[in-house]
């Protein structure tokens, strides 16, 4: 057997997207970087695809043809806030959408340094409020976000709690981004299976977004958050990621502050398996599993993914 059918899927996409960070340097433009991230994750995704301005925030509507509308994923994408776009998680949300049964809005917050916090946060609340505006309740509402986009919708949640605002009925987060302090363990036990996110480049990311504020300012690392009265929380993370023990010590607070939160760690997983569903087994069984319980907190009849 030839050492290319000996590797395993997984490394082939690390390997791949290892490349991508490789070729920057510190004359790269962050222009260059941007684009390079979009053309890395493209999307030939069927369904619709339309824009639409959520509360003075650029969004759009992502699903199959026949998407239920009467329930909606607010989706939030990840990119360290300083990358990532609609265009970037396009495939990844019609996926969960479609798993899901229903239409997914992902929205195009703005981004550090140009926006930096809490600009996202700000995008993400006036997004939520528009939904309700649009005859969307609460209960009709889910959430749905990657690495930093998971870290911004538990924001999301904590604020509009504090503003007395009806919480979506739950939130399924894909390796999420909850400490910028950058504090947890795995940034050194998983450092040589991590083929991207070390702690240098975390840290990097997490003063850029902060522009001179504390990395432990609970409205920006909602693990140091009071996380009481949230939904249901479904937490996804692979084993070979640096930022692991964000998920694992987000479960363990949510469930200390009384939430339902349930952690799923995937054996040799990288950052956001996820958005590697054309490579990964393992990729399409978690876009599944986070379909079933979205679908069984929005009250929708549970679509399998092809």
């Amino acid at each position: 057997m030839s050492e290319a059918h000996t590797i395993k899927p997984v490394d082939r996409v690390a390997a791949r997207m290892s490349a991508v960070y490789r070729q920057w340097t510190r004359q790269t433009t962050l222009e260059q970087m941007r684009s390079d991230w979009e053309r890395a994750y493209p999307a030939s995704v069927p369904g619709i695809c339309s824009s639409v301005d959520a509360g003075g925030v650029p969004a759009a509507w992502i699903g199959a043809d026949d998407a239920r509308s009467e329930r909606v994923i607010l989706f939030l994408h990840g990119g360290g806030f300083r990358m990532g776009s609609i265009a970037s998680h396009r495939d990844l949300c019609f996926r969960i959408a479609q798993a899901t049964g229903c239409r997914a809005l992902s929205l195009g917050y703005r981004l550090a340094p140009e926006h930096p916090f809490p600009a996202a946060l700000e995008d993400a609340v006036a997004a939520y409020r528009w939904l309700l505006t649009q005859g969307y309740v609460a209960d009709q509402i889910a959430l749905a976000g990657d690495s930093a986009g998971g870290g911004l919708a538990v924001s999301l949640m904590v604020a509009l709690r504090e503003r007395d605002i009806a919480l979506p009925c739950a939130a399924a987060l894909l390796s999420p981004w909850v400490d910028l302090t950058a504090s947890g363990d795995s940034y050194r036990s998983r450092a040589k299976v991590d083929p991207v996110h070390q702690h240098a480049m975390v840290l990097i990311l997490a003063k850029v977004y902060l522009a001179g504020g504390d990395g432990a300012d609970p409205r920006a690392s909602p693990l140091f958050a009071d996380l009481t009265g949230l939904p249901p929380l479904l937490i996804q993370a692979g084993d070979h990621e640096t930022i692991l023990d964000d998920a694992v010590r987000l479960a363990q607070t949510a469930r200390a502050a009384g939430v339902n939160a349930k952690l799923d760690v995937v054996p040799e997983m990288i950052h956001v398996f996820q958005m590697y569903a054309d490579d990964l087994l393992e990729a399409r069984r978690a876009i599944s599993d986070i379909g079933g319980f979205l679908a069984r907190h929005l009250n929708l009849a549970l679509e399998q993914m092809p």
